[in-house]
């Protein structure tokens, strides 16, 4: 029974931002007049499903680790470079259903509209937590410095009031230790303010090994400070729609920065590896926020759903960054790339793909103890 507490709520989760991801690409493709043929979650055997009067059949799928929309006629679902011979196979009316005979445009919005209604999503569930259980605005004042650390040895006291970290705004005690593991450069530019008076420090954090709040084992980023709520009162206010949207963007621009400054230090050999993590750590981490509550399984839920745009996004062949990609050659080429050398770029796409999976499969079995 306790493997189930990870396995439904990570179905669930998975289910809905995959669901959000494919129905963007599905809203534009009728948007355009595409034909879809099938819109599924999950891969493999279908388990259930039922055909709309257009003839999509919207289907369950055995393996829940994702899911398609297929366009009318296509082979491959976004890039078709040779359509001389696709064309014959079709009158006049079916050619217009086809995705390769859009205009370029509409291509890439079609491509684009899945890692946007994922981002879109987020947003909406940013903005709903912070209009109905609220958004945290309490003040970081460090009300301590542990003797010889980072903090320490560059004299930052008791009592500052950390306004900023890395010329982010400080808006509320729980950015501090965000803002400190999602830095990516060797030193740590932190702004107080002491006695009215505005002082800049530049820090080298430690790297230890801990426990996050669910029990998790992590590398995290300490400097030696502890920070509590000036006179201990926290400040959490519930905000207007127009503000809560304001705050859910910036939440979600930042969540996005942040995955994009980790790939750059990953390329660059100074990325934290053994952080990534693949399907198994996701369903861990997702079961163990759902035993939290309803709000924490939807700010889970946002962040999956970032990421899950932010990785479609990337140029990878395979992927929608990757067609995205070769859209921009078309572009620039006034023509598409040919098929084979598609194909070419697909193969390094699958091997990419699969290194990564395999990659994070090792990680997640290492978090767990069994590697």
């Amino acid at each position: 029974m306790e493997i189930l507490n990870f396995i439904i709520p990570f179905i669930i989760l998975l289910t809905i931002v995959v669901f959000v991801h494919e129905y963007g690409h599905y809203y534009f493709a009728k948007k355009y007049g595409v034909g879809v043929t099938d819109f599924s979650i999950g891969f493999g055997k279908e388990i259930f499903g039922f055909n709309d009067k257009s003839g999509t059949r919207w289907k369950f799928c055995a393996i829940p680790l994702g899911g398609y929309v297929k366009f009318f006629g296509d082979r491959n679902v976004f890039s078709q470079a040779e359509q001389e011979e696709l064309l014959k196979r079709y009158d006049k009316a079916d050619q217009n259903k086809l995705f390769v005979t859009k205009p370029l445009y509409q291509r890439s919005l079609i491509v684009f509209a899945g890692p946007l209604a994922n981002f879109i999503l987020a947003i909406l569930i940013f903005s709903f937590i912070y209009i109905f259980s609220g958004k945290d605005f309490t003040p970081a004042q460090i009300t301590e410095v542990q003797t010889g650390s980072p903090a320490h040895s560059v004299k930052i006291k008791s009592g500052d009031l950390i306004l900023s970290i890395n010329d982010k705004k400080v808006g509320s005690i729980l950015d501090v230790s965000t803002y400190i593991n999602t830095s990516t450069t060797n030193e740590i530019k932190i702004n107080v303010l002491r006695n009215n008076e505005e002082l800049t420090f530049n820090v080298i954090p430690q790297i230890i090994k801990t426990e996050d709040s669910l029990g998790n084992v992590i590398n995290k980023k300490v400097i030696g400070i502890k920070i509590a709520p000036p006179n201990n009162e926290f400040n959490k206010e519930r905000l207007g729609p127009s503000t809560a949207v304001y705050y859910a963007v910036k939440e979600t621009w930042f969540v996005t920065k942040a995955s994009f400054d980790f790939i750059v230090s990953f390329m660059r050999g100074k990325g934290d590896s053994s952080q990534l993590g693949g399907p198994i750590k996701i369903a861990k981490i997702t079961g163990q926020v759902a035993q939290i509550g309803f709000i924490a399984f939807l700010s889970i839920t946002a962040y999956i759903s970032i990421s899950l745009g932010f990785i479609n996004l990337l140029p990878i062949p395979m992927l929608d960054g990757g067609h995205l990609m070769f859209y921009a050659f078309e572009k620039v080429l006034g023509r598409p790339l040919t098929q084979k050398t598609q194909e070419g770029f697909f193969r390094i796409g699958l091997f990419l793909l699969i290194f990564l999976m395999l990659f994070t499969t090792v990680n997640d079995l290492r978090d767990l103890g069994l590697f």
